[in-house]
């Protein structure tokens, strides 16, 4: 399991958690930075991912990193809120 860690209060907007994503978990280039994408980059990897998510961020960085989480759990990953 590839464990990424992400503090939310250091992200700015949605389009922040998807570039740190993009880095954190060496996604392609393809990669259109969106929920969708992020499940079928993830979905193709035999690897599963743990989050630890640190802080809420502002509304948009906690509505972007709520859908994170669901492809995350969706894709049998695993969630942790500190």
């Amino acid at each position: 399991m590839q464990t990424i860690y992400l503090d939310a209060d250091r992200l700015k907007s949605g389009e922040d958690v998807h570039r740190a994503l993009k880095l954190l978990l060496d996604l392609p280039d393809y990669y259109g930075h969106n929920a969708d994408a992020l499940y079928d980059c993830l979905s193709e990897r035999t690897e599963l991912v743990r989050l630890t998510l640190r802080n809420a961020g502002n509304e948009d960085v906690a509505a972007t990193l709520s859908k994170v989480c669901r492809v995350i759990e969706d894709l049998d990953g695993e969630i942790i809120r500190l």
